[in-house]
């Protein structure tokens, strides 16, 4: 843990995203060996574990920091967090409605009407979601190395968030395979829809890093925008279909293993 918490907070925030932009290209990589990319009870299964995983990280390695933290610098632990949550559900909505998109299984796109092909759309689609999710994992890792948070946390947190990607990346390029990608190209596409973690993370500290008391505000703005893609997107398409069962044991456990992890390395 010392190695972790002696790097500086920019140095750790890029070696926490790069793992989670990792599992992100070797979700990707299975375009190489699974063939059927059609099984919809599995990818309701993906779905319902990333949206538990991301309540659990929102709740645990997001929230609580914020109002503890916000609670250290003198001010009501309730406004930092409520404030961030707020404005980073209206960054997502707003990220949602500018920028056109195509969500994985669907057929008709969102955001602003283009010409741009559908595997571009879905691409776009998973690259908004891992937005949040690398602010998360940054800011976690930023905190660890400044000692105001545990670097044990910012690990469990990066794992959790690795799990996640892992399906994620899966769920992009299968499709493109699917739509007459070759493998190399899916396979890349997959992967560079997760290269926005480090680059969102890193942002984040290099902003909340320099203004101590924003990173409250910051820890809670990544928790809104994961909640608006767990509520928008990713429980909504892991409950389609007559039985959603595995859905909805897909987040339970997502949910379960992510709390383990938080309290357990926390």
């Amino acid at each position: 843990m010392e190695f972790f918490e002696s790097l500086h907070p920019v140095a750790l925030a890029a070696l926490g995203t790069g793992f989670t932009f990792f599992m992100t290209a070797l979700g990707a990589a299975m375009v190489f060996f699974i063939r059927d990319e059609n099984n919809a009870s599995l990818q309701r299964i993906f779905l319902g574990f990333a949206a538990g995983v991301m309540i659990a990280a929102s709740v645990w390695s997001l929230l609580i920091p914020a109002i503890e933290l916000g609670e250290e610098l003198g001010m009501p632990g309730w406004l930092p967090a409520a404030g961030g949550f707020v404005l980073g559900v209206v960054f997502l909505l707003l990220l949602d409605t500018i920028i056109p998109h195509l969500h994985p299984g669907s057929t008709d796109s969102e955001g602003p009407k283009t010409k741009l092909p559908g595997s571009t759309l879905m691409v776009l689609a998973v690259t908004l979601h891992n937005i949040p999710e690398g602010m998360a994992v940054g800011l976690a890792c930023a905190m660890a190395a400044s000692g105001t948070g545990s670097a044990a946390a910012a690990i469990a947190l990066c794992i959790g968030m690795g799990l996640q990607n892992f399906p994620e990346g899966a769920a992009v390029s299968l499709p493109l395979q699917k739509d007459g990608f070759s493998k190399g190209k899916a396979f890349v596409y997959g992967a560079l829809s997760g290269f926005v973690e480090p680059v969102g993370g890193i942002l984040a500290v290099l902003v909340a890093g320099g203004i101590a008391p924003l990173m409250p505000w910051f820890l809670s703005f990544a928790a809104g925008a994961m909640m608006y893609v767990v509520v928008e997107e990713l429980i909504p398409e892991a409950n389609l279909g007559e039985h959603s069962n595995s859905g909805t044991i897909g987040a339970l456990a997502g949910f379960l293993i992510m709390m383990i992890l938080d309290v357990a390395l926390g």
